[in-house]
C-alpha cells in the first residue's frame, strides 16, 4: 500500500528536497504541500492523508500547533516533526502534540524514509543520537515527579503570541481566531504578565527564542 503524505514547510526549497527523498520510494507518495500550519490543517481535512510531515517554525500556526489540532481532528493521521531544532523542549512538545517521530533536517536523507515507515507501523521514531539522553532526561524528571517539562503559557496564548509577533493587529487576530478583540487584548495582557515582558517587541523576541517565528 502506498502511504499518502502531506508535507508542510514554509521553505519551498526544503519541500522540494524532502519530496525528492520521499518520491524515490515506491511505497511513499507526497500528495500535497503546505506553506504553513493553517494551510496544512485545511489540506489534511480535504485530502485525508495517511501521514503528515510538519516543520516546527512556520507562519500562522507552527508545526506543533498544527500537530495538536490535527491529532484532535484526524486521530488516525500519523504525524512526524521534521526540524532543524535539536531541542529537548520541542521533542517533548511534539510527543504531547501527538507526533509519532522527530527527525532532524540535517539527517533527513538518512532518517526520514525509515521514520515514515516506523510511523505507519505505529512505532515511534527518534533520531538515533538523541534517544539515550532524552530517555534518561525523562526518567530523571519522572523520578522527581515532574514528567514532561511544563509549558509557561496555554495553547491559546501561544497562538496569540505567534500572531502578535508576526505583526498582526488585535482586530486581525480576532478575525483569524473568531474571537472578540477584547479577548485578544486580555490574552495579550496575560502573556505580558506571565512572561514578565513589557511590550510587543519583547513578546516578539520571546516568540523567536521559543521557535514560534523565525528571526
Amino acid at each position: 500500500m502506498t502511504v499518502r503524505i502531506l508535507l508542510a514547510d514554509d521553505h519551498a526549497l526544503v519541500r522540494r528536497g524532502v519530496r525528492l527523498i520521499l518520491d524515490n520510494e515506491p511505497d511513499l507518495e507526497v500528495i500535497g504541500e503546505a506553506g504553513d500550519g493553517a494551510e496544512a490543517i485545511a489540506m489534511a481535512r480535504r485530502e485525508q492523508p495517511d501521514l503528515a510531515i510538519l516543520d516546527i517554525a512556520m507562519p500562522r500556526l507552527t508545526g506543533l500547533q498544527a500537530a495538536r489540532e490535527l491529532s484532535r481532528l484526524l486521530p488516525d493521521l500519523r504525524i512526524l516533526i521534521l526540524t532543524m531544532y535539536d531541542n529537548e523542549q520541542y521533542f517533548f512538545e511534539a510527543l504531547k502534540a501527538g507526533a509519532s517521530g522527530y527527525v532532524l533536517k540535517s539527517v533527513a536523507d538518512r532518517d526520514l524514509v525509515e521514520a515514515c515507515r516506523s510511523a505507519m507501523r505505529g512505532e515511534p521514531f527518534l533520531y538515533p543520537g538523541a534517544v539515550n539522553s532524552l530517555i534518561r532526561n525523562y526518567l530523571d524528571r519522572a523520578k522527581e515527579g515532574n514528567g514532561f517539562p511544563a509549558k509557561a503559557i496555554t495553547d491559546r496564548e501561544e497562538e496569540i503570541l505567534k500572531l502578535v509577533a508576526e505583526g498582526h493587529s488585535s482586530k486581525e487576530i480576532a478575525d483569524m481566531l473568531v474571537i472578540s478583540v477584547k479577548t485578544v487584548e486580555r490574552h495579550r495582557a496575560n502573556l505580558l504578565q506571565k512572561l514578565g515582558l513589557k511590550d510587543r517587541l519583547e513578546l516578539t523576541r520571546y516568540a523567536i527564542r521559543a521557535g514560534l517565528i523565525e528571526p
